[in-house]
């Protein structure tokens, strides 16, 4: 597989990726309601994803009904996907991992860039998302975008007028 730059990717790479994703292993993921892996992991699970918690903090642990697990080498199942919420740094030694694992896909977060890691990756034949969220493109490409919030004019940063 070639590799792509990661500055700006196709939907239909986007879409194949979520299509053909059944399982997801999101490492970093936190059981705080308000934390951000909480909403991508509640959106994903509700959208018919199967998601695996990875956080050693919380191993042995709940998080939204799933049992939470210290490490990719413990999951019970193969993820297709490791979603890593982790800085970039840290998504380094995660991506290794997740070609030990078998995983088809290694997608970082918002804000999380490894090149490095994904160049390992991609030698071992695993599509690579960065600097993305799998919630908001979902929701994106499915066209469900604003019922989030998001573009629809109800959600600002701005001071309302009284």
């Amino acid at each position: 597989m070639p590799a792509i730059v990661h500055d700006r990717y196709d939907d239909s790479y986007l879409r194949r990726i979520l299509r053909e994703t059944k399982t997801i292993a999101m490492v970093g993921a936190s059981a705080n309601w308000n934390r951000p892996s909480y909403f991508a992991m509640k959106y994903l699970l509700d959208r018919g994803y199967k998601v695996i918690p990875v956080n050693p903090a919380a191993a042995g642990q709940e998080i939204l009904g799933q049992k939470v697990y210290t490490s990719l080498a413990d999951l019970p199942v193969k993820a297709d996907m490791v979603d890593i919420f982790r800085n970039s740094e840290a998504a380094g030694p995660i991506t290794d991992e997740a070609i030990k694992h078998g995983a088809k896909v290694v997608w970082m977060q918002l804000g999380v860039r490894n090149d490095d890691a994904a160049q390992r990756a991609e030698a071992a034949g695993l599509k690579v998302v960065m600097n993305r969220c799998p919630k908001i493109e979902h929701s994106r490409l499915a066209g469900t975008i604003e019922w989030h919030g998001i573009a629809s004019g109800v959600i600002s940063s701005k001071k309302r007028a009284i």
